[in-house]
């Protein structure tokens, strides 16, 4: 019997490459990916919804008003933190004219939804981004959004969180997911070490720099390197903060000891064995040696200086020894008539060295910077100084935790015996809401994040940088290098 003919077909194709592995972002969204929508979207589940009382009643009024329920309201927080007051004594009653209408908005519908309200009074209370980790609300690998441009500072933890509008908030309450559009990956990595007395808040501002205020638009930023990981976790979180000055729809830094150290035993942290389970599975959330992204910077440690902003955006800073620059040297990022106009807001001249500017004010708090280790190397610098003379300075802590931590390490009275005012949590001056300001053209450096025209009040002039600086500025009574503390104790 004759054999059937076997024929052997040659293609003449190209060798297939494996399949790479995935980024740390690529990770959490495919975890969490429910439809591909098509376009470059995504319907997404959402695990956390954080509020606060500027749009957290609005999204809960919205949601009873249409007739609609929370799908689990066990995965829905709010808390009190940017129109209160944060003078001691304080009450429902703000400074801001219809604040009292939002503080009570969100409590009657936090009550009326079941879901956990740290409201005033409540020793969690605090900023949103502050408590948050702080509580172990966010965890590695969860999403979470809040209707707040600086929820990405949450990545900080291994989380993909970003910030949304009041009505994506009533979405994902009660639907737990949603449409988003996915965003391409950007990798930071900052090679080295940082310097002595330099800080997250420096390394931020100097990529700011680099980067500009638009440089992470339309990306999910991954922070990396050694430098990032030899910061502890109140660095990481103002880093990740940061990031939103650049325009970024999130940051991430991947989960590691530091992380979960601290997360171990908090309130909503997981317990027993489900806590054993849970670290086994972080321990995969990190970026694969053959991942591929969208853009990749690389940053020497080395390179970073105390910064300082001299104009009105995060872009516009230079180091704190240094001069407000030339418009030649910054024309790569700006415009010429966004720089004369920052000049003519902030009343300052190129050339003009920025450690000779004098101030007004001083304010050490935000979401940026306002968690124990901030205040304890601000503290640092002003044990056994006084604030100088015509300036008001003032420290806000984060949180109800910060505040009572601080008080036990004796913080609240290096601060109060300096001429520093020791305020309640909250966003308090990091930016104006119709309540309390620094007033029309008063100089003030500042640790929050961001130094737009008015942001700390009508008129007001507002310089970024770490902590420190702000601490010894309000020493010297002008911008001032915090290294070079020297100096003032021997005037003092």
């Amino acid at each position: 019997m004759q054999r059937p003919q076997i024929r052997l077909f040659v293609l003449d194709m190209e060798p297939m490459e494996p399949p790479r592995g995935k980024t740390l972002f690529e990770l959490l969204w495919d975890d969490h990916l429910v439809a591909d929508m098509g376009d470059g979207n995504g319907l997404i589940a959402i695990d956390r919804v954080l509020l606060h009382e500027r749009t957290g009643g609005v999204a809960l009024q919205g949601l009873e008003k249409a007739g609609r329920t929370l799908l689990d309201k066990s995965q829905v927080f709010a808390t009190m933190d940017h129109i209160v007051d944060t003078l001691p004594g304080r009450s429902d009653v703000t400074q801001m004219p219809t604040g009292t209408a939002f503080i009570t908005a969100t409590r009657a519908g936090a009550h009326d939804a079941g879901i956990t309200l740290f409201d005033l009074g409540d020793p969690r209370q605090g900023i949103c981004h502050v408590i948050s980790p702080e509580q172990a609300i966010v965890l590695p690998g969860l999403t979470l959004v809040c209707p707040d441009s600086h929820t990405g500072t949450q990545g900080a933890i291994g989380a993909l969180a970003w910030g949304i509008g009041s009505s994506e908030a009533e979405h994902a309450m009660a639907t737990g997911t949603l449409r988003v559009k996915k965003p391409g990956t950007m990798r930071v990595t900052v090679r080295g070490t940082l310097g002595a007395g330099v800080t997250a808040k420096d390394l931020a501002l100097h990529l700011l720099a680099r980067l500009g205020a638009a440089g992470a638009s339309g990306f999910s930023v991954e922070f990396a390197g050694e430098a990032v990981t030899g910061l502890d976790l109140a660095g990481r979180l103002t880093l990740c903060n940061m990031a939103t000055e650049m325009s970024a729809f999130g940051a991430l830094i991947a989960p590691d000891a530091v992380v979960i150290d601290y997360l171990k035993g908090r309130p909503f942290a997981p317990r027993g064995g489900e806590w054993d389970l849970a670290v086994a599975d972080w321990a995969r959330l990190k970026s694969a040696p053959d991942a591929m992204f969208d853009r990749d910077v690389m940053v020497d440690g080395s390179e970073v200086a105390p910064m300082v902003s001299w104009g009105t955006s995060p872009q516009q800073v230079a180091p704190v020894d240094g001069i407000v620059p030339e418009f030649d040297s910054v024309a790569h990022r700006e415009t010429r008539e966004g720089y004369d106009r920052a000049l003519a807001y902030m009343a300052v001249t190129p050339g003009e060295r920025l450690d000779a500017l004098p101030i007004d004010a001083a304010f050490i708090g935000s979401c940026t910077n306002s968690r124990l280790p901030d205040l304890r190397r601000a503290a640092d610098v002003v044990r056994g100084h006084k604030v100088a003379a015509g300036v008001r300075a003032i420290c806000v802590p984060g949180s109800g935790a910060v505040r009572a931590a601080a008080e036990a390490e004796g913080l609240d009275q290096v601060f109060l015996d300096a001429g520093f005012e020791w305020r309640e949590p909250g966003c308090s001056m990091c930016f104006f809401a119709g309540g309390e300001s620094f007033g029309p053209q008063a100089r003030v450096i500042s640790s929050t994040n961001r130094n737009f025209e008015s942001r700390q009040g009508p008129g007001t002039r507002t310089h970024l940088a770490a902590p420190e600086v702000v601490a010894a500025s309000a020493i010297a009574g002008h911008i001032a290098d915090a290294r070079l503390l020297a100096p003032f104790s021997e005037a003092h």
